[in-house]
């Protein structure tokens, strides 16, 4: 099912009919403020199985990011943050970036790798915020790529539809996604490093 959204001004009814699919134990494809991502309930297991499989990996080999509504959210998922990394993700967030931080208790054990850290992403998209907090829980996303080598990203909502449509339970249009992904940041051990410069820009930020 493709669902036409506008990002200005979301539809609520028709973000709650992706909900709905998201409570069942669906997955949505939907726009961030980079790239179109796959997402489902963080918190149904079988449903990040379902994911990984689409993916053609094993659920604890899977770097899906967290995708919460806003900073307090994602307090929850991730180990105290040192004043340092706290300030520069208020600064950052929402916007086109991943934090990789140290991953709390309130993470599904399916959902961490051994490294015990996770990425997390408050994306600077209303269709995507409003997701998270019409479900009232974060979702676990990642980018929908492209089989091609020289498009890493399909960008166009209709070609995704063509290709995911008996794999999701609802495709959203809400206009052409980016062609490049977020920009990463590694927290993990206090001093932020850049470990991928994407559509984010970094100067200003650190």
């Amino acid at each position: 099912m493709l669902v036409r959204i506008y990002p200005e001004n979301p539809d609520e009814k028709r973000l709650l009919q992706a909900v709905d699919v998201l409570k069942s134990g669906g997955l949505v494809i939907f726009p961030t403020d980079a790239v179109y991502s796959i997402g489902c309930d963080l918190n149904n297991h079988r449903a990040i199985e379902e994911m990984a499989k689409l993916k053609g990996i094993a659920p604890e080999k899977a770097n899906f990011s967290i995708i919460c509504y806003d900073l307090s959210q994602l307090s929850e998922y991730c180990k105290p943050l040192d004043n340092s990394v706290y300030k520069l993700m208020k600064r950052a967030l929402p916007g086109p970036y991943t934090f990789i931080l140290n991953a709390s208790g309130n993470v599904p054990k399916i959902f961490k790798s051994k490294k015990k850290t996770i990425g997390i992403r408050v994306p600077d998209n209303t269709i995507a915020r409003e997701l998270v907090r019409l479900l009232g829980g974060p979702l676990a996303a990642t980018s929908v790529h492209a089989d091609d080598e020289v498009m890493e990203y399909i960008t166009d909502p209709e070609l995704i539809h063509e290709r995911y449509e008996d794999k999701v339970g609802m495709v959203i249009d809400g206009g052409f996604g980016n062609l490049e992904a977020s920009t990463i940041f590694d927290c993990t051990s206090g001093e932020p490093e850049v470990i991928r410069e994407g559509i984010g820009p970094i100067d200003g930020l650190i």
